[in-house]
């Protein structure tokens, strides 16, 4: 409930976006509201408030939502927990607002011109309506809301309202004669904005060309080349950094690129410099602000994909993403291409402390299905991220950290592994391993240094990094074999973040350094080390785990 509400926003967003880009005196190709309808139960959720905050600051006066107030939910009269005065409320927001009988035909069509005439407000339109209308014993009544009338009360009903008993599902001809009007009158639209589009066509070419590339999802010719790489002169960089640089490079040859931050993207490093604001009177931008709003902010994006033509992105701390699960849930469910963005993803924040140090994040992501997460082990990693999100067709976590990180300067290495999930990153000698380290994101640079570390004591080791689960699963059983052949039993994961899960890579003789408690306030590197997450924790871990080998 309200997600609905919230994504309708979205589209009403992508529609002004859309306009203000393509439109051009005399060819309005762009040109359509967006309409809804919500639930006593919607207003009542937070989300619907929050995207009507921001819809009203945007002045999306294309959007239009008829509310069914019947002032029924499942557990009595609304009364009972929502006694609020909704159209004050929504007029707080700045929006338009409107009190019919929902029940009268002609009331909601002249509500609904009345709306479409105010430009510079979204408008709510309060339709009063009675539930389970027309039966004689549960009209109005809360019994109605969350089961059916009943085969007798569904009879008792027919005859109430001069309906035949039989057949039991039946449309009236006259119900039926106006329904079948929407092909002909769809028809009509389409063949009259066809003609309006191959005017637009014949006047701008290449802007048509556009529009058509984006509404099919396509991408441009050599957008890969927008990609950013990264080498040892650039100097550790977290990954979030890269993202922020990546982002700047993609929407240059992205148009549909659209996103921001819930009140963060100067952390996030989501801005898109020199692209605009989108919303405020500039609505050309690329840059959103969706404020202090994440549960809207996942849903609005969403609204955004599902409107078709954009590459909608979002952005706030991992740990927040508690605020936002739904939207994302939603959008693996829809296959929507929203590209969620968490970043100061572990214990890595230091001193900010448990509170923003996510720990069950990780798993509980990875257990969503559909949606492709991804932990990137340095920039060109995060690079090569971008690219799979942006190339896939349902929704993608990337999930950054803070701090700075070595560079992975074999960038061919990097941009082929990427997209298969995981990838050998540095060999034992003569591709032997005694032992196998696995990790993701920044503790990728520990399992490097816990190779070295081996290698002085004459262990041969094997270092893959995994950025993504879901990713690696999705390839042949042979190249995951090669990766993590299962000859070598001796193996290691680590990573800053719950331990669920990893036993699937480690076996049931290998070892997971994990983090299956909160974290602390502390500086990093004493939080690391409280915590066992060292590369002399790694080496200690890959010997234990040789010796069970030896033993089995």
């Amino acid at each position: 409930l309200g997600a609905g509400f919230a994504m309708g926003v979205g589209m009403a967003m992508a529609e002004r976006f859309q306009a203000e880009h393509f439109n051009r005196p005399g060819h309005e190709i762009v040109d359509h509201y967006t309409y809804g309808i919500c639930s006593d139960g919607d207003l009542m959720e937070g989300v619907s408030a929050e995207a009507a905050s921001l819809a009203g600051t945007l002045k999306l006066g294309k959007l239009i939502y008829l509310y069914d107030d019947n002032g029924i939910s499942i557990e009595g009269d609304t009364d009972i927990a929502f006694g609020e005065n909704v159209g004050r409320r929504f007029q707080a927001y700045g929006w338009h607002v409107q009190s019919i009988d929902g029940n009268d035909i002609e009331a909601v069509d002249q509500a609904i011109r009345r709306a479409r005439a105010e430009r510079e407000k979204p408008s709510l339109i309060i339709a009063r309506t009675v539930i389970a209308y027309g039966s004689p014993n549960k009209a109005g009544k809360e019994e109605a809301h969350g089961a059916p009338l009943g085969e007798e009360e569904v009879r008792l009903t027919k005859r109430l309202m001069d309906y035949p008993e039989e057949p039991a599902f039946f449309v009236p001809e006259d119900a039926l004669r106006e329904f079948r009007r929407a092909l002909d009158k769809g028809g009509d639209a389409e063949s009259d904005w066809s003609a309006r589009f191959a005017g637009y066509e014949a006047a701008y070419p290449e802007e048509a060309a556009l529009w058509r590339e984006l509404m099919a999802g396509e991408l441009p010719r050599d957008w890969e080349d927008s990609l950013p790489t990264f080498t040892a002169a650039d100097g550790a960089m977290a990954t979030r950094v890269a993202s922020g640089k990546t982002l700047n490079g993609l929407v240059t040859v992205l148009e549909g690129l659209v996103g921001g931050s819930a009140d963060l993207a100067p952390s996030t490093n989501t801005y898109l410099k020199g692209f605009g604001d989108l919303g405020m009177g500039e609505w050309c931008g690329h840059n959103v602000h969706f404020g202090v709003r994440e549960h809207a902010m996942g849903c609005i994006a969403n609204g955004m994909a599902v409107h078709g033509g954009l590459i909608p992105y979002c952005a706030t701390f991992f740990v927040f993403s508690d605020y936002m699960r739904p939207p994302v849930r939603l959008a693996a469910l829809m296959k929507a291409k929203t590209i969620f963005v968490f970043t100061h993803d572990s214990i890595g924040v230091g001193e900010d402390g448990p509170t923003h140090q996510p720990v069950e994040h990780l798993a509980s992501f990875r257990a969503m299905p559909g949606l492709s997460v991804i932990r990137p082990a340095d920039a060109n990693e995060t690079a090569a991220a971008w690219a799979a999100a942006v190339q896939r067709q349902g929704p993608t976590a990337l999930i950054l950290c803070r701090q700075n990180l070595p560079i992975i300067e074999d960038v061919a290495m990097v941009r082929a592994g990427v997209p298969r999930g995981a990838y050998v990153l540095a060999e034992a000698p003569a591709g032997n391993p005694d032992v196998i380290l696995v990790s993701t994101g920044s503790e990728v640079a520990i399992t490097m240094a816990a190779r070295a570390l081996l290698e002085t004591d004459g262990i041969a080791a094997r270092v893959v990094s995994m950025p993504s689960w879901d990713l690696f699963e999705a390839q042949p059983q042979s190249y995951r074999d090669s990766v993590l052949p299962p000859a070598v039993r001796a193996r290691v994961a680590i990573e800053a973040a719950s331990s669920m899960g990893w036993a699937k890579y480690t076996g049931d003789l290998g070892e997971v350094i994990a983090l299956d408690h909160f974290g602390a306030s502390a500086p990093i590197a004493k939080l690391y080390a409280e915590f066992g997450l060292t590369a002399e924790g790694v080496a200690a871990a890959a010997k234990r785990s040789m010796a069970r080998t030896k033993g089995a």
